[in-house]
């Protein structure tokens, strides 16, 4: 039995994993691939092909959330671990069994035609990268929401969502949009305890990586790669009163999501700190506005419970 909730699908999908697998499930459009089978491998072709059925059941579910969740055309793919490069192509049968469903739409873009006459997709890679980014950090803060069962926060985003979506035509500014809506919930509907329980829990939702002391740099290299800053400075770590915690100053300019009701939605910052260490959690960030962008003291502790920061309130002046 494969489930019918995000959290049982994709632990079904996990369990058919392998460590030591040779086959994988890529785009065969892009070559990406997609949450919830990012970095999985399973040991043969028809492991393969039940976990790319069970990952379009998985996305499928994500579109009760968000209708704009990308469309993949999961393919089986071996993988050469001599070069790393994937060398077989999927099979008819593959595609057959993992490809994208007969008359559903393409992922969100805008859309216009080559020198043929054939439609292409005419975002930059950068823009549909955000849009893909925003993407995963919802549907893993809405696993989140579903496996702590926070059904009034769902609720409240769900109502929020849709009123944007039928003034809105941008998968771009809708994706920004969301994620401000569901920082907004999470602050109105949960106890800052339960908020860090759940961006731990969203965290743990995509691929994490291992402690590293630039931490906060590589978080926002990340920000602006991905286009939701246009430019950023942090300072180095300063110790505080003990060596359990610790704060940094940071800058962001033009960044992507607006401030709401005296509030600045930090989520996908907050959540990629959080994806990228095991060790310090955010348990403060005092932030003040500044000319074309804003100015933040971020203070993480080795020691504390962790605080929820997913928005947080805009200062008049800045943290002594």
């Amino acid at each position: 039995m494969v489930g019918t909730t995000l959290t049982q699908i994709r632990t079904h999908i996990e369990s058919l994993a392998s460590d030591d697998g040779t086959y994988e499930l890529v785009c065969g459009r892009t070559g990406e691939r997609p949450v919830p089978v990012d970095g999985l491998r399973f040991e043969d072709r028809e492991t393969a092909e039940a976990a790319a059925r069970a990952a379009r059941k998985y996305r499928s579910a994500l579109r009760r959330y968000d209708p704009n969740v990308p469309y993949y055309d999961l393919i089986v793919s071996e993988h050469d671990s001599r070069s790393g490069f994937d060398g077989a192509t999927a099979t008819a049968e593959g595609w057959a069994t993992a490809g994208a469903t007969p008359g559903l739409p393409e992922p969100p873009c805008d859309l216009g035609t080559d020198a043929g006459g054939r439609t292409e997709c005419a975002a930059d890679g950068d823009r549909s990268e955000r849009v893909e980014f925003c993407h995963r950090v919802a549907a893993a803060v809405f696993e989140a929401l579903v496996d702590a069962d926070h059904r009034a926060v769902e609720t409240a985003v769900m109502d929020a969502y849709f009123d944007l979506a039928e003034t809105m035509s941008s998968a771009d500014d809708l994706c920004l949009r969301l994620l401000e809506s569901m920082a907004t919930a999470l602050h109105v509907h949960l106890a800052s305890a339960e908020q860090a329980d759940v961006l731990e829990r969203a965290a743990s939702n995509l691929a994490s990586r291992p402690d590293a002391t630039k931490t906060l740099a590589a978080t926002l290299a990340e920000m602006e790669r991905l286009d939701l800053v246009e430019s950023y400075t942090c300072s180095a770590w300063r110790s505080g009163p003990d060596a359990t915690t610790r704060a940094a100053e940071l800058t962001l300019e033009g960044y992507a999501l607006s401030a709401r009701e005296g509030r600045l939605p930090v989520l996908p910052v907050v959540l990629e700190l959080y994806r990228r260490t095991s060790s310090w959690r955010p348990v403060s960030l005092h932030v003040t506005s500044t000319e074309g962008g804003w100015h933040a003291t971020l203070s993480v502790s080795s020691a504390s419970s962790a605080v929820g920061l997913a928005s947080v309130p805009i200062h008049e002046h800045a943290a002594d």
